[in-house]
């Protein structure tokens, strides 16, 4: 069933351009070339999802983690975004840090690479997804904070990392 669908739509799909071409080619060639730009626009648009399962995030404090892989995202089904707690494994960490390789962390994302609208109608995205390490209680792991971090990060009660970070976006 399922095999056969989609060769009966393509059949009926070709006999609908297939009149629209001998009525004026010009306009077949016109409609072709944007749906081309539209689909081409689409997939660029799709590039950027939420931080799922198995998403390599940059650590940025100085808790001795370098990245980490996301496990879960504590809230959401699809997944994670700006200032939303996930469940990570770190993979590479400097050698004389506080957390090591194979552990398993709470950390916060402070930078997302999908696009987030603001209240005053500007919307917010950063090239990379960065996260935060912190322990159960929320508290970072680490002393400072390295890069840019939103100040929607003070909506959702994580203060403390607003206070370590060195710029807020």
């Amino acid at each position: 069933m399922t095999a056969f669908f989609p060769s009966k739509c393509a059949t009926v799909g070709r006999s609908l351009w297939g009149s629209l071409g001998n009525n004026s080619s010009g306009l077949l060639r016109a409609s072709q070339e944007m749906i081309t730009k539209l689909s081409c626009c689409n997939f660029y648009s799709q590039q950027r999802t939420f931080i799922q399962m198995r998403t390599n995030l940059k650590v940025v404090d100085n808790s001795g983690a370098k990245r980490v892989m996301c496990i879960q995202a504590l809230k959401g089904k699809k997944g994670a975004r700006l200032g939303d707690t996930i469940i990570a494994s770190v993979k590479e960490a400097q050698p004389r840090g506080k957390v090591k390789k194979g552990e398993v962390v709470y950390g916060v994302v402070v930078r997302a690479a999908m696009q987030r609208g603001r209240c005053d109608g500007s919307e917010i995205k950063f090239d990379d997804n960065a996260v935060v390490l912190v322990n159960k209680q929320g508290e970072p792991i680490g002393t400072r904070v390295f890069g840019p971090v939103p100040h929607e990060l003070r909506k959702k009660k994580h203060v403390k990392i607003l206070t370590l970070a060195e710029h807020i976006a």
